[in-house]
């Protein structure tokens, strides 16, 4: 907690002040990585990318490492994540460090130097990292999605942890373009009152079943994100 109040008064100090010069956060321009400490065990990699992209407001998220523990499987309670524009760490530092998910008080800091996580090879012996990882490149679900034209899921690893997030997206991206679609043709503007009803009274239904279906996890990052409404620009 103590790194999360001087962090945050760093912040305050500089938006009081007002000044033109350099920030604290200058000295961290050549990484794009920040340290996420602080992190409910329940949260997966996809809820992480949700938090710290909030729908792209803070910036495109491209790489994302949440050590686990060997024997459990469970995430460590910490994490490192890479954004797309190294400038989207000043807005995850300025508005997240000391925001709270699911009861615990996150913990959001530069990362100067970050080194790739090891691998393990065939021989069973630990080796670095042949180059930079790009777990969470958005790319990677247009690419699933391009395969084929119908109506099925892409095909994606169920042993990914990345799985459930992916999919989520994908979905709400195959929304987005029906219901386009769909107000580009009119396609409800001849319907009765009776059909509009029936409409809606399904939509709920929908609804209420993906609510039931959430994990605890997403719905604490959704929590935090309603009350995260305006971002603090610091560039």
């Amino acid at each position: 907690m103590n790194v999360v109040r001087e962090i945050n008064r760093i912040n305050e100090r500089e938006l009081g002040f007002g000044t033109g010069g350099a920030s604290w956060h200058d000295e961290y321009k050549d990484s794009a990585y920040i340290f996420i400490g602080g992190l409910h065990y329940d949260l997966t990699e996809g809820d992480v990318i949700t938090i710290f992209s909030q729908y792209r407001r803070y910036g495109e998220v491209v790489d994302v490492d949440l050590p686990r523990n060997k024997e459990t499987g469970k995430t460590r309670g910490f994490g490192f994540l890479m954004y797309e524009d190294q400038r989207s760490t000043v807005l995850a530092v300025d508005n997240l460090n000391g925001a709270t998910v699911l009861e615990r008080t996150l913990r959001v800091d530069h990362v100067k130097k970050y080194r790739q996580p090891r691998t393990k090879g065939e021989d069973g012996e630990w080796k670095e990292a042949d180059g930079q990882s790009l777990n969470a490149m958005p790319k990677m679900i247009e690419e699933a999605g391009s395969e084929s034209s119908g109506t099925s899921e892409p095909d994606i690893d169920p042993d990914d942890p990345m799985r459930d997030y992916l999919l989520q997206k994908w979905r709400e991206e195959r929304t987005g373009k029906k219901a386009k679609k769909a107000k580009s043709k009119g396609k409800h503007k001849n319907e009765t009152p009776e059909e509009r009803r029936a409409r809606k009274e399904r939509k709920r239904e929908k609804k209420a079943k993906r609510e039931v279906t959430k994990s605890e996890g997403l719905k604490g990052v959704e929590a935090l994100l309603r009350s995260l409404d305006n971002p603090r620009k610091h560039y």
